[in-house]
């Protein structure tokens, strides 16, 4: 069973290059090994993005258990700012270096060597099942939905869904996450009249009507949190007007603003509240404004109950902790998968994630897995958990 030690598979698969969208492997390995240990594969393919689903077990006899996780990894950056090679999957000190080190890499092969070693030594009623994707870092529209868009076509099911995303903030079990905050980004682009700035009257300066409008939401407060969710935010990330001259006035400016929101609003109440911003500055000011609106995530949450309550006691059993249950952070694939089944995300310490020298404990590594094998014991052992 030494070729499905997590540890091993985690530097096999970091030494795929597999930075978005190129797969150079991974999912082969990760379909090699779970063909061998019983599980049926099937590739799925869109647009160049390649995917796997995988499942032992009978759907129809019993509940379906999905594991999700991704393949693809960020650009390592300056490969001299590395201490080795980024997909090198090297060992030192008890750490395991490399680019997809702790995301997440590191979550797939913990899975894959619990999952073999649960249905090695239990005979489960229900299924496993493992969605793998190569593009959750990109733009993500080829990689978990093409595999959803499949198993519609193909009838499969799935019950409930971890996905194996490095959750935990300080040390491994300290946080699950329930639900994520949706995600709108905001294109803003002010349109005048250039000009000579020594004529500031033959022209109209689009700047300052777009410098009024991105105060007025930069300081607008848009909730305090509730129960699950913090505080909706709104950052200005971009601002540009393509202008190299000092004494030419802009025709135009434009401007990005991202707008993480919870469940007290919708991309379609913001987009109207944006929009009467944005008339109330063309009233006031005479210059023209569009607004761009572009909605990447929506809103959702798993509220705590009995799988969630699994997985915290499974974390719990292992590390002594007794997670936290948190939506805080970036979007994920859990975002389409929370459309067909509860879903919840855990996995391993995030703190060197998309950083140069990425790495992760070999310890916590084995300890997931354990996590993982526990999580699948307990859900297995419950055949009447609410979907």
């Amino acid at each position: 069973m030494n070729r499905f030690n997590p540890v091993k598979i985690t530097s096999d698969l970091i030494k795929c290059r597999s930075v978005t969208p190129e797969d150079d492997g991974a999912i082969d390995l990760i379909a090699k090994l779970l063909l061998e240990a019983g599980f049926k594969c099937q590739t799925i393919n869109r647009n160049g993005i390649k995917n796997l689903f995988a499942r032992w077990g009978q759907a129809k006899n019993g509940l379906s258990f999905c594991f999700n996780g991704h393949t693809d990894v960020v650009p390592p950056g300056i490969i001299d700012s590395w201490s080795d090679d980024p997909f090198s999957g090297s060992q030192k000190d008890g750490f395991l270096f490399g680019r997809g080190a702790t995301d997440m890499k590191s979550g797939l092969a913990a899975f894959i060597s619990a999952a073999v070693d649960y249905i090695h030594n239990n005979k489960p009623q229900g299924s496993i099942v493992l969605t793998i994707t190569g593009d959750e870092e990109g733009e993500a529209k080829d990689g978990t939905v093409a595999i959803l868009d499949w198993m519609k076509e193909h009838n499969e099911k799935i019950d409930h869904c971890l996905v194996g995303e490095p959750t935990s903030r300080e040390c491994l079990g300290d946080t699950i996450k329930i639900g994520r905050r949706g995600s709108l980004t905001v294109k803003l682009i002010a349109v005048g009249l250039q000009g000579h700035v020594a004529y500031p009257e033959k022209a109209i300066n689009p700047l300052p009507a777009l410098t009024k409008l991105l105060l007025q939401l930069e300081n607008k407060i848009l909730d305090k949190g509730n129960e699950f969710f913090d505080p909706s935010s709104l950052a200005i990330t971009s601002i540009d007007t393509g202008n190299p001259s000092n004494n030419v006035i802009p025709q135009r400016g434009e401007a990005i603003v991202n707008i993480r929101f919870n469940d007290l609003h919708s991309d379609l109440s913001l987009s109207k509240w944006l929009q009467k911003c944005v008339q109330k500055v063309m009233h006031e000011t005479g210059v023209n404004i569009e607004l761009e609106v572009k909605v990447s995530a929506r809103p959702f949450i798993c509220k705590p109950g009995d799988f969630a309550n699994i997985v915290s006691q499974s974390i719990k059993s292992q590390t002594k902790i007794f997670p936290s249950f948190s939506t805080s952070g970036g979007t994920s694939d859990a975002r389409f998968i929370q459309e067909l089944c509860p879903v919840v995300e855990f996995g391993l310490t995030g703190t060197t994630m998309h950083k140069t020298n990425e790495n992760v404990s070999i310890k916590e590594i084995r300890a997931l897995s354990e996590i993982y094998k526990k999580i699948l014991r307990s859900y297995f052992s419950q055949p009447n958990i609410k979907t």
